[in-house]
């Protein structure tokens, strides 16, 4: 899609359907289909640099290598006022993940990662998975990037739309 329209990134996907999920087993469990997208993806090439949009410090990383998961994710911690939020990064290359500790702290606009390739990120094209997560609920490195019709007012209220943070415009057809 990006070479046909000659295009350098391609963005979308907070709340989106997805069929995409629906032969992976982890997200078929118990009859219910996870197809409803949580994130905004950006879809570009393997390697491009993966910038901290805000101050945070690492919260969880590990590489998430189940069918259909994130590969190398990054979980970052952030403050607002007296109250605090997360943001992920999924389907990060391998390199990303070296030398994290919890509690690094990095910058508004610092390199946190890079893209990864389709054999690190469990065959997905090169993208970076973006979301924001209010509440870790007990987490570690991962958490649902999909969630299914009857769960998705939790998860509406617990990982609000990225663009929220993201003020990304939208340039008319």
């Amino acid at each position: 899609m990006l070479r046909k329209n000659k295009a350098k990134i391609a963005f979308g996907g907070y709340l989106e359907k997805r069929k995409i999920y629906q032969d992976k087993p982890n997200f078929t469990a118990n009859g219910k289909v996870r197809d409803i997208h949580l994130g905004i993806d950006f879809w570009t090439k393997a390697g491009t640099n993966v910038i901290a949009p805000l101050a945070g410090t690492i919260h969880s990383f590990r590489n998430n290598t189940a069918i259909g998961d994130y590969g190398p994710t990054i979980i970052l911690k952030h403050s607002y006022g007296s109250r605090y939020f997360h943001t992920l990064y999924g389907h990060l290359s391998l390199a990303s993940l070296e030398h994290l500790y919890v509690g690094m702290t990095f910058k508004k606009g610092d390199t946190l990662a890079t893209l990864g390739t389709p054999d690190i990120n469990v065959g997905y094209a090169p993208h970076l998975h973006f979301q924001i997560i209010e509440n870790m609920e007990g987490q570690v490195g991962d958490y649902p990037g999909v969630c299914s019709e009857d769960s998705l007012d939790h998860y509406t209220r617990n990982c609000p739309d990225p663009n929220l943070l993201l003020q990304i415009q939208r340039s008319p057809p």
